[in-house]
């Protein structure tokens, strides 16, 4: 019964799943060195490594970054029971004895009322339940687990702070990658700091990023320039049309309302939408009209996409600060740890 309850709750919380550890990229052979025949003709080592460059890229990139969460974790869990070992001790008791004592001896028991209403939210989301009376144990124990949990970091936070705990494992930064800053751009163009953003009109995870960028630009004033490059994906059939677009109203000096106008289209970029956008934006509709139709813009978006795959970029979006890989939609705090390293190692900061 209660592996019935834990599932059905599970609509409720979201858990993190380690990724796979990639693995690191074999050295490069003899580029002319043949893997394989065809018809008498040799596919070369060289050849195979062209094509599969950005995703060995990528792989790298991935595995330095998972090795270092490894061993910030191991760290954090020694540090964990270093900490609570020392109060245990200073108190005469084992550390079992302890949590017990400052942290689950004080949760209360779950009230009727928030067993009940954490399993109408269950109900809620589709699952199919036994009537409450028979999990209603299950679902107090969870909300009581889910609280303890909660205390307990907020004790172990506390007494990492009375003890003077630091943290003198650099922060992890990405390697550098060699990225062209060519596209428009927003920021003085002699900034410390130089991000060059892939990005796909079409992506959701694009669009809940913008924020976090200007929330950038605001916290360096002065210091950042951004620099936008189109990465279309090809899931997304809309996004080279809509990159496009962009160009095009930039032409008459309205890239970045357009940017800003498609990234609040909530997913409409039909062609008829764009031209609507450019209007609204106030450009020229027929002169739009004539560039969008004309596709004069598409070899511009195919460059930033060439561009973004040498770099090893396969998702958006992708940021690069001063060539340093943050890769999806990151809080501000990542955005920030990179920056203030960059800016340091600079002697701006």
């Amino acid at each position: 019964m209660r592996n019935v309850v834990l599932g059905a709750l599970a609509v409720l919380a979201a858990a993190c799943q380690s990724p796979r550890p990639a693995q690191p990229a074999q050295q490069k052979e003899n580029p002319s060195a043949p893997v394989a025949k065809v018809g008498g003709q040799a596919i070369t080592t060289g050849e195979l490594d062209e094509l599969v460059k950005s995703d060995l890229k990528q792989l790298e990139q991935q595995y330095e970054e998972q090795k270092y969460q490894l061993k910030r974790q191991g760290l954090e869990s020694m540090i964990r029971r270093r900490v609570f070992e020392a109060k245990a001790k200073a108190e005469g008791i084992t550390p079992d004895e302890l949590v017990n004592r400052d942290v689950v001896a004080k949760i209360p028991e779950p009230a009727d009322d928030e067993v009940r209403a954490l399993y109408e939210r269950a109900k809620a989301g589709g699952q199919q339940l036994p009537p409450i009376d028979q999990v209603k144990p299950d679902i107090a124990r969870f909300i009581k687990n889910q609280k303890a949990q909660a205390e307990l970091t907020a004790y172990y936070e506390k007494l990492k702070k009375d003890m003077n705990v630091e943290v003198l494992l650099p922060a992890y930064m990405p390697p550098k990658v060699e990225v062209a800053a060519t596209g428009p751009s927003k920021g003085p163009n002699d900034a410390p700091i130089t991000i060059v953003e892939f990005s796909d009109f079409q992506c959701p995870f694009c669009v809940r990023a913008e924020p976090t960028v200007k929330d950038v630009m605001a916290a360096y004033p002065g210091k950042v320039r951004v620099v936008y490059r189109d990465f279309p994906l090809p899931s997304h059939d809309l996004a080279p049309k809509a990159a496009e677009a962009a160009h095009c109203a930039g032409d008459q000096g309205k890239y970045w309302e357009m940017h800003d106008r498609l990234f609040a289209a909530n997913g409409k970029l039909a062609v008829d939408d764009l031209k609507g956008y450019a209007r609204e934006v106030g450009a020229d509709g027929a002169k739009f009209d004539r560039c969008l139709e004309s596709g004069e813009k598409a070899p511009v978006v195919q460059e930033h996409h060439k561009a973004g795959e040498a770099a090893g970029v396969s998702g958006t979006p992708a940021f690069f600060i001063n060539g340093r890989l943050i890769s999806g939609a990151q809080p501000l705090e990542a955005f920030k740890a990179v920056i203030d390293q960059e800016l340091k190692a600079a002697g701006k900061q």
